[in-house]
């Protein structure tokens, strides 16, 4: 039988006598000896949506021949039991665990569901819904729900950071459930969960790369502090917010790489904030457009301060921070770490309200049936047009 070494707290935890271990070890030994040849899991016995269900937890190495998914191909739903695999998703869940226990950093991967026909498996109750789940060879947990993860996992096991994860188990829920109909169902169910708003992800990010000067920024710069919303993808302007976290770090991303989803992995959070913490409050401040916004605590502001700034301003949206993100890209020298003072005095002379004719034809269109007559300007945020009205900036700056 496998022995574990936990680390637990005293203060929070009642140990259990040696006499009592050995009890339990010796009475839990031959049922391990007895299906020596299968696989034996301990686990729980518990019930939900009038069904049963066991959750185990399986070492890694366990996986590949445990484990299958049988996710639908191309455009028949009906040929599989889950949707068919997200290109590039599993790679990004492997990515994620290489990265963080290559420099030995905590990470989670949550519960893979799985199911099988209950007669296929072996349970073994001991009481109090306390089991021992015996898998024969040959047997295999067909995946409901997290065949990226399981996929990630295999990966790393087959490959050759397979020592990262070879001490790790992750838990399976199984649903003892033989009838195909009902396992789509329960993935259909189970997928009904609401995606996370970027900017929420992002303030439960590491405290490190673009998150971590995003964050600074946020708690530092007047514009920011208190306007920011940090759960939505869009600000709630009845809040008096005015920007969004993903707002920020797109732009925080662009005045250092001139890439909006750079995530500036090795960038020192203190040196990087500290030089366009000072960059942006510069600019800020000296722009006719942003001087009220910057200055105005947010509760002296009134949301139909927040909402003429917004409708008038560029800079009160994202691409207007992307464009800005880009164009101090252009005034930083990153031997020095700094941004060129003269150079953001120039940005900041900038008319950046939407009449002005320099965002006319790349960000700001015309609107030929506006539901409103007085505001006829449409803003773009393609690609191309970031790119043109950057260009058109630094040609009317003499930049190019």
């Amino acid at each position: 039988m496998r022995t574990i070494m936990v680390k637990t707290n005293d203060a929070y935890t009642n140990s259990v006598s040696s006499e009592v271990k050995v009890k339990f070890s010796a009475f839990i030994e031959p049922f391990f000896s007895e299906h020596y040849r299968e696989s034996c899991y301990p686990g729980l016995i518990f019930h939900q949506g009038k069904r049963t269900m066991l959750q185990i937890n399986v070492p890694a190495g366990d996986f590949p021949a445990l484990l299958v998914a049988k996710p639908a191909t191309e455009n028949d739903p009906d040929s599989g039991k889950q949707r068919p695999e997200v290109p590039g998703h599993a790679d990004e869940i492997k990515q994620y665990i290489i990265e963080h226990a290559q420099k030995g950093k905590p990470w989670i991967l949550g519960t893979i569901t799985a199911n099988v026909s209950p007669g296929k498996i072996k349970i073994l109750e001991f009481g109090r819904g306390i089991c021992l789940v015996v898998i024969p060879r040959g047997v295999k947990l067909e995946i409901t729900d997290g065949q990226h993860r399981k996929s990630a996992i295999q990966q790393l096991v087959e490959g050759d950071e397979s020592y990262l994860i070879s001490d790790d188990d992750f838990p399976i829920t199984l649903v003892l459930e033989g009838d195909l109909q009902q396992c789509k169902t329960d993935f259909r169910d189970m997928a009904q969960t609401k995606p996370l708003d970027k900017a929420l992800l992002l303030s439960f990010g590491q405290f490190e790369g673009r998150v971590g000067i995003t964050k600074k920024l946020v708690q530092i710069v007047p514009i920011f502090k208190d306007k920011t919303d940090k759960i939505h993808n869009s600000p709630r302007i009845k809040d008096k917010l005015i920007y969004t976290n993903n707002y920020i770090a797109r732009a925080v991303s662009c005045a250092f790489t001139n890439n909006p989803d750079d995530e500036l992995k090795d960038y020192d959070v203190e040196s990087f904030s500290e030089a366009l913490v000072k960059c942006l409050n510069q600019f800020l401040l000296e722009c006719n457009n942003t001087k009220y916004i910057f200055e105005t605590s947010v509760e002296d502001l009134t949301v139909d301060d927040v909402r003429k700034f917004k409708d008038e301003c560029l800079l009160g949206m994202s691409v207007g921070l992307e464009v800005l993100g880009r164009l101090l890209y252009c005034t930083y020298d990153k031997a020095r770490n700094y941004f060129d003072q003269d150079k953001v005095s120039q940005l900041a002379q900038l008319d950046w309200s939407r009449e002005n004719p320099l965002w006319k034809d790349n960000i700001v269109r015309i609107d030929p049936n506006p539901k409103n007559p007085q505001k006829p300007y449409k803003v773009s945020t393609a690609a191309n047009a970031v790119t043109d009205a950057v260009k058109m900036v630094k040609i009317r700056l003499g930049w190019i």
